[in-house]
C-alpha cells in the first residue's frame, strides 16, 4: 500500500497572508490627525475605526469573488459603507497604485522585465473585409424598410396616412 502524502493546507484565495500583510502595511496610509483640533467622542458617535488589515482583506475579498460591497459578510467584516469608504480613501491616497509598483519592481528583481520589448499597439480603425464576412449590422438587421412582406398579405402601411386629433377615427 502507497504512503499518501498529506494534503497541503488550502488558504482561502481572499485571506490576507502574514507575508503579504508586512509587505503591503508599509504602503497603507496612516490617518491623520490635525494636532490643534480636539477629538471628543459624542455619545453614540459611532465605533473605532476598523483595523487596516481587515480593511484591506474585505477589499480584497471583493476583487477575488466579485461580489458587490454590499454583500461582503457582516459578520467577519463589519459595515460595507466603512470598509467601501476606506477604500476610496486609499484610492485617492494611491495605495493600489504604489502596491502595483512595488510588485512590478519586485517582480523585475526576481525575473527581469525585458522593458526595451514592451510595446503597445493603438491602431484604430475597420476591418477592410468585416462587412463581407460578418453581414449588416445587427441593430439594422430588423428595420421595417429591409423586411420582405409576409408570404400571401400585402405590404403594411397605415390605414389613414394623416388624420388630425380632432378628427374622429
Amino acid at each position: 500500500m502507497a504512503t499518501k502524502k498529506p494534503a497541503k493546507k488550502r488558504v482561502a484565495s481572499w485571506l490576507v497572508t502574514d507575508d503579504f500583510w508586512a509587505r503591503v502595511e508599509p504602503l497603507v496610509p496612516v490617518r491623520e490627525r490635525v494636532a490643534d483640533k480636539e477629538y471628543t467622542r459624542k455619545a453614540g458617535g459611532g465605533r473605532k475605526p476598523k483595523p487596516a488589515r481587515l480593511v484591506f482583506e474585505a477589499v480584497v475579498y471583493v476583487l477575488r469573488t466579485g461580489c458587490q460591497w454590499k454583500a461582503l459578510p457582516k459578520e467577519r467584516f463589519g459595515s460595507a459603507s466603512a470598509v467601501h469608504k476606506r477604500f476610496l480613501e486609499w484610492e485617492r491616497a494611491g495605495l493600489f497604485e504604489a502596491i502595483w509598483e512595488t510588485g512590478l519592481a519586485e517582480y523585475d528583481q526576481m525575473e527581469g522585465i525585458a522593458w526595451r520589448w514592451q510595446s503597445i499597439v493603438g491602431a484604430m480603425f475597420k476591418a477592410p473585409l468585416a462587412q463581407e464576412q460578418v453581414g449588416p449590422n445587427p441593430t439594422d438587421r430588423g428595420k421595417k424598410w429591409e423586411q420582405a412582406s409576409p408570404a400571401g398579405r400585402r405590404p403594411w402601411r397605415p390605414l389613414v396616412v394623416r388624420r388630425d386629433r380632432g378628427e374622429p377615427a
